[in-house]
């Protein structure tokens, strides 16, 4: 099959890397376009083989899969604008939360699904979270979590734990970066120790934590108790987080299902309003 990407900002160019870097596609076998074209053009310095279309129709008419990865926004005028051009044996995928695959499917005349990355992916590890809607068929079903399986694990999920599952899978990696930030840098100012080696230090830490929950040592409570010496300076420390941390994750859970509300409440509005 022949696979479209319409946006190649940030989430786009990690997903096209990806998939060269796992091979889940042949670099001909995937078209790409970008509203700035010359991004597009970019990426494909990286990988020749890779078809840049300036006009959408052109890359519609070439492709069975078609990767949406522009902004919520932007989702339902570009839906509008490809109706037409749209076959139903194609399938839409959708990348971004806020649209269900159930608001999807009532501005398409094709099969629906949302596969929402992560950052990992571009190591291909990690988690896609995916969603199909009720005309996509059995082959195209299986075809994409099959696909997604060589690059990430994919993982099913209902529409109304979506904001909670993006929340682990895609912005976990930047919420616990932030606060691996904010100990090497208390880590820097309260003790002899400079940055450069607390970051090096905090880096290989996090490379060997992943690979023992990975390959099964532990489980994350296992863990904690397996370095939790009884009396020792660890649990002096899980303490001091107790006793801190307070509902940090509390307001951060909120301020994430806000936002996505409030992108539920616009894209709403945005489809009134036409």
């Amino acid at each position: 099959m022949k696979w479209g990407v319409i946006g190649t900002g940030n989430m786009g160019e990690i997903l096209i890397d990806s998939w060269m870097t796992s091979q889940v596609i042949m670099e001909d076998e995937l078209f790409i376009t970008n509203r700035t074209i010359s991004k597009a053009y970019d990426i494909q310095e990286r990988y020749p083989g890779v078809n840049v279309c300036p006009e959408l129709e052109q890359l519609i008419e070439c492709v069975d899969i078609i990767y949406i990865c522009v902004k919520p926004l932007e989702i339902y005028p570009l839906l509008n604008n490809l109706y037409s051009s749209l076959r139903s044996d194609q399938c839409i995928v959708s990348i971004t939360s806020p649209y269900s695959v159930e608001r999807l499917e009532q501005f398409v005349p094709c099969q629906v699904a949302r596969m929402i990355p992560s950052i990992t992916n571009r190591a291909v590890a990690g988690v896609t979270l995916a969603t199909f809607g009720n005309s996509i068929s059995k082959e195209m079903r299986g075809y994409l979590l099959q696909s997604s399986r060589i690059y990430s694990t994919p993982e099913i999920i209902e529409d109304n734990v979506t904001r909670i599952s993006s929340d682990i899978v895609s912005c976990g990696p930047a919420f616990f970066g932030f606060l691996a930030e904010q100990y090497i840098t208390a880590a820097s100012e309260e003790t002899h120790i400079n940055k450069e080696v607390a970051t090096k230090l905090t880096e290989k830490m996090f490379i060997g934590f992943g690979k023992l929950l990975e390959d099964g040592y532990y489980t994350l409570p296992e863990l904690i108790e397996k370095v939790c010496v009884k009396g020792g300076v660890t649990g002096e420390g899980i303490k001091a987080m107790e006793s801190n941390l307070g509902e940090l994750f509390t307001y951060l859970i909120a301020a994430t299902h806000d936002k996505y509300n409030e992108d539920i409440a616009k894209i709403s509005k945005q489809i009134l309003d036409e």
